[in-house]
């Protein structure tokens, strides 16, 4: 099973319940749960979830507990100096997905980058797939 990294988005859908969206997200949850592998996140991404959640909740209590299992199920990478300068300096056009893709590319087990917006990560020198292609990729 390769090393993935979740964009926001695909959290979100996950954690949030996304109509049209959850299913997959969390079978691929599940799948590296059973397999005792863990998904990798950006620091960036607890923020960016909280702030859109606890929006749609409106339960900081919810919304933390959320987190923890997120917690739980993945390998944190932190933002840095590095990573943040890169961004800045960066062809990418969204600044948070350049962020999330210096992000992966700083730790060198990262193989794909999953998201719902591909079209975000078009300058990405890693693979990019949508849920459902990962899940049929990391199922091989």
């Amino acid at each position: 099973m390769i090393n993935i990294f979740i964009d926001t988005n695909v959290i979100i859908d996950f954690l949030g319940n996304r109509e049209s969206y959850s299913n997959a997200a969390t079978e691929l949850f599940d799948l590296y749960a059973d397999n005792k592998k863990k998904i990798f996140v950006s620091a960036i991404s607890y923020t960016n979830v909280y702030y859109l959640l606890n929006k749609q909740i409106k339960s900081h209590k919810t919304v933390i507990s959320l987190l923890s299992t997120l917690y739980e199920m993945t390998e944190l990478i932190d933002i840095n100096k590095n990573i943040i300068n890169q961004s800045l300096h960066s062809n990418f056009i969204d600044f948070e997905d350049s962020v999330q893709f210096y992000s992966a590319l700083s730790n060198t087990k990262i193989e794909l980058i999953v998201t719902r917006d591909k079209k975000g990560f078009k300058k990405s020198s890693l693979p990019v797939m949508d849920v459902e292609q990962a899940l049929n990729f990391c199922k091989q």
